[in-house]
């Protein structure tokens, strides 16, 4: 016995269109952000312990890598989505 599969309506390929934006949205929010985090967190830490642009520079590194990190996965998220309005796959 064959199971037919059934075609998705309009609405639930726009809803999965709209699922796959929002989480292209919160990834690119996530990696800007990541940046000016890192700074901050690193300018805290200089003002504690009383030091030069030390913890800035680390924490300036630390957020750029974490910006690089994030954006290689909304690519993977981004590049692997079908084109046929189908769910991608899931983030990791």
């Amino acid at each position: 016995m064959k199971i037919r599969q059934q075609e998705k309506d309009p609405q639930e390929k726009s809803g999965s269109l709209l699922k796959r934006g929002m989480k292209a949205y919160q990834g690119a929010l996530e990696a800007v952000l990541s940046i000016p985090i890192g700074m901050a967190l690193g300018y805290l830490a200089d003002r504690q312990f009383g030091t030069g642009p030390v913890f800035l520079l680390l924490g300036l590194a630390a957020g750029f890598a974490s910006f690089v990190i994030r954006i290689s996965r909304l690519r993977v998220l981004v590049d692997d989505a079908p084109e046929d309005g189908s769910e991608p796959p899931s983030e990791q």
